[in-house]
């Protein structure tokens, strides 16, 4: 094996070795919690089903009991709040947020984060705020490019468009002074690449000379809804050109604290990591926020006192790629499971922002 070779090997090894004890610690915890998965939305590549409401008193009171045998014993905590849409449940986010900061308060090396995958319609300032005081900063806002085209995909369940709304609150978030990081998450498809110049433009010069702001470019995929046959998506193999040309409109201007990133910096999914779970709004467990109707993404049920009820022949095999030290189950261990493509969705910690 010559020099260079040998070199990467290493740090592929470092790199593994480091990323699974993350993944092992006991100290730390990812907790996702749908508080109903009911959507205002009916986005047209969507994959959900919206069969399941609000999250019920015994489910709420299972996470908060759940929450309370883990506290003592870790160092960091990061609750984030996925959908449906989390904020037509903004009562049992608060709720549950709530019992976290409080329970935080007596903890002083307890370090705890938020965040939220949300469409941003019910995302207005006051809620930012809100949210904020309860330790919820980090939100990724979905656009699909100028307000013609992003009102064709991203539809209101009444048939309506969302992007006046949603354009109003982002702008109010901007001039508002909260404590918070917005990722905008802008999807791609053959249909809107004409208009991403502009739009990307538009983008770069209305929020991201605000060091809160960043954009997050990501091609559609094929997730298994039910308009997956008709959907027009951008071929892999010219992806990372196309990428390259957007970012780089984002990353001009006069202020270098403008930036950019892309979801494939994010070498391990979420549901690899064996100290992530999902809670869904009825109380199952799950690993995955996509494959939500495959069997193998059923592991279980949290009971109200906050303990689980496991089915340790599901888990196992989402945490198989630890076992055999292939990047690509890591990245997505779905595949050859449920889903033959990465989450349109990354669930976590915000991404780093790039200069």
């Amino acid at each position: 094996m010559n020099p260079a070779a040998a070199s990467e090997s290493e740090e592929r090894r470092r790199v593994f070795a480091q990323e699974r004890a993350s993944s092992l610690r006991n100290d730390s915890f990812h907790l996702i919690v749908l508080p109903t998965e009911h959507c205002n939305f009916r986005c047209t590549y969507c994959y959900e089903d919206f069969s399941i409401g609000r999250m019920s008193p015994p489910v709420v009171q299972g996470v908060k009991r759940l929450l309370d045998r883990r506290l003592d014993d870790l160092r960091t905590l990061h609750l984030s709040w996925f959908g449906g849409e989390p904020l037509l449940a903004a009562d049992i986010v608060e709720d549950i947020s709530s019992h976290v900061v409080a329970g935080q308060a007596g903890r002083p090396g307890l370090r705890y984060t938020g965040g939220m995958t949300t469409n941003g319609y019910l995302l207005d300032a006051a809620m930012v705020s809100r949210l904020a005081r309860l330790g919820i900063r980090e939100f990724q806002v979905s656009l699909d490019g100028p307000e013609e085209m992003h009102d064709r995909t991203r539809v209101r369940a009444d048939g309506r468009g969302s992007y006046a709304r949603l354009w109003r609150n982002l702008l109010a978030v901007r001039d508002g002074d909260a404590p918070v990081a917005v990722v905008l998450r802008v999807h791609l498809t053959p249909g809107n690449l004409a208009a991403m110049p502009d739009f990307l433009a538009l983008l770069r010069d209305t929020f991201l000379a605000d060091r809160r702001f960043s954009v997050l470019l990501k091609p559609v995929e094929r997730l298994g809804g039910p308009h997956d046959a008709t959907m027009d998506i951008i071929d892999k193999g010219s992806q990372s050109q196309i990428l390259a040309r957007l970012e780089a409109i984002l990353r001009t201007g006069e202020d270098g604290h403008r930036t950019a990133g892309r979801v494939s910096g994010v070498p391990v999914c979420y549901a690899a990591r064996a100290n992530s779970l999902v809670v869904r709004a009825d109380g199952r467990l799950a690993k995955c926020t996509v494959s939500l109707t495959d069997p193998a993404n059923d592991l279980g049920r949290l009971r109200p006192d906050g303990t689980l009820a496991f089915r340790n022949d599901r888990l196992h095999p989402w945490l198989r790629g630890w076992q055999s030290a292939d990047w690509d189950v890591l990245h997505c261990p779905a595949d050859g499971l449920t889903l033959g493509a990465p989450p349109l969705l990354q669930i976590g910690p915000a991404p780093r922002r790039r200069t």
